[in-house]
């Protein structure tokens, strides 16, 4: 028996028992063999996830993980904070973590794994040696490493806790235990160096997780993909990248009756990087969406990314809004409604102005030529068919006779679609001074039309 739950704990169940002891004590605790496998992978999903909040994370050999957070401490608000933000994203990755915080790793270590009761109460995180100190000194030595297979010696000379067992003498202690035992007891104290190899972060990202049964709605898969993207997030912040598109895969049954998976494609029309809003993008596209076959695993993956760009603090708030609350109005309404049916304007690589624009998704890479030259001054009114002009003493006439103060534009396109355009645009101004963009109709009776207006 390995670890009990508290219920299991309150029967009279205990690590160390065997299957048949358990049984006699408690009938009704259902015990589960243990599976290293899947130990490993919630492990690294785990590990993966915190690199959000520092690149220096190990997996150690009794499938506990140590983060050095020195230099996190403040950007997340400091030691208090910081650990009620990790048991609250493990928690979210449905799992449970006793956390321990010290100077040292080993030390950290250490007080996470003690077990305090209430006449004895010791708090579990240190950020001085000198407390750090103190509290090691009232743990009982056997949670040591190195010290276990000598817990009947030490408890036959009266050592019971780490204080007494650094109080002993070192050359003495040396030749009665090993050398493994007070390199222990330094490196927990600070006295000696700790050498880790941190995780490194893959270049590629994909995450896939299990459910624990067949699901029949969307809506219950929003547990598992958060888990996912728990993952992506700690992934995105150890590159610093920023995530712009990426896929959930919904998989169906295998075997005989299998379904292809399901694709459900993200697109975001600015990147990010934060937990909530993409959390928030993949429940409105779940809540949208009828499965074809129950669902029995996800898996995420991240298609399109670009560097990192935190945003700026301006001294003055924008009118409206900052982009970025834009850009995720837009990416809610794509997820919403659909990516067919959230469009913006852009230009087109045309000279006809009436066929120099076109509709695209709002979420979809704008092409490199959708931008107008600064130079060319266009009306912000383009109406939908030209007016054909009247003439008064050779000048057009719309209300008064319009006088040509600036042009001529000179565009001449259309032979590839047999839309010939053969014009000369001038920006034309009235007697109350209102401006018009009209035209010089070159390939007809030299005939005016209205084309724009000015605001």
């Amino acid at each position: 028996m390995l670890s009990v739950s508290r219920e299991a704990w309150e029967a009279g169940v205990r690590p160390g028992m065997r299957r048949g002891g358990a049984a006699t004590i408690s009938p009704s605790t259902l015990l589960l063999e243990r599976d290293l496998q899947k130990e490993e992978i919630a492990f690294g999903a785990i590990a993966m996830a915190l690199l959000q909040f520092t690149p220096e994370v190990t997996i150690q050999d009794d499938f506990s993980i140590l983060l050095n957070v020195t230099t996190s401490l403040r950007l997340f608000g400091g030691r208090l904070a910081l650990c009620r933000q990790l048991q609250a994203n493990i928690k979210a990755l449905g799992f449970t973590a006793r956390i321990g915080a010290a100077p040292t790793a080993l030390g950290a270590w250490l007080l996470a794994r003690a077990k305090f009761s209430r006449k004895h109460p010791v708090r579990r995180r240190a950020i001085k040696m000198e407390s750090m100190a103190r509290r090691l000194d009232q743990l009982p030595c056997h949670l040591l490493p190195n010290a276990e297979a000598h817990a009947n010696w030490l408890a036959g000379i009266g050592c019971n806790t780490l204080g007494q067992l650094r109080a002993l003498p070192r050359a003495g202690l040396q030749r009665r235990t090993n050398q493994g035992l007070l390199e222990s007891l330094d490196k927990a104290y600070g006295e000696a160096p700790e050498l880790f190899d941190w995780i490194k972060t893959p270049q590629v990202f994909s995450a896939r997780v299990e459910t624990h049964d067949r699901i029949e709605h969307a809506d219950a898969l929003l547990i598992g993909a958060q888990r996912l993207i728990l993952q992506l997030v700690g992934w995105l912040v150890s590159l610093q990248q920023a995530v712009t598109r990426f896929v959930l895969y919904l998989e169906h049954e295998r075997g005989r009756m299998a379904v292809p998976p399901t694709e459900l494609e993200v697109a975001l029309a600015e990147p990010t990087w934060r937990e909530e809003h993409l959390v928030r993008l993949l429940k409105e596209r779940l809540g949208r969406i009828e499965l074809v076959a129950p669902v029995i695993a996800l898996r995420l993956d991240a298609t399109q990314l670009t560097a990192m760009l935190p945003p700026t603090e301006s001294l003055f708030p924008e009118p409206g809004g900052s982009p970025e609350e834009f850009h995720r109005l837009v990416e809610l309404l794509v997820a919403r409604l659909g990516k067919e049916n959230v469009l913006t304007l852009v230009g087109e690589a045309d000279h006809r102005p009436e066929d120099a624009n076109c509709w695209i998704p709002a979420t979809d890479k704008r092409p490199k030529h959708s931008e107008q030259p600064d130079k060319l001054r266009r009306p912000a009114l383009l109406l939908d068919k030209p007016l054909l002009l009247m003439m008064r003493d050779e000048r057009p006439f719309y209300g008064s006779a319009l006088k040509l103060i600036s042009g001529p534009e000179r565009i001449e396109s259309g032979w590839f679609d047999d839309k010939l355009a053969a014009r000369d645009y001038f920006i034309a101004q009235g007697t109350d001074a209102t401006c018009y963009w009209v035209y010089l109709e070159r390939e007809t009776d030299a005939r005016w039309f209205l084309h724009g207006l000015f605001a």
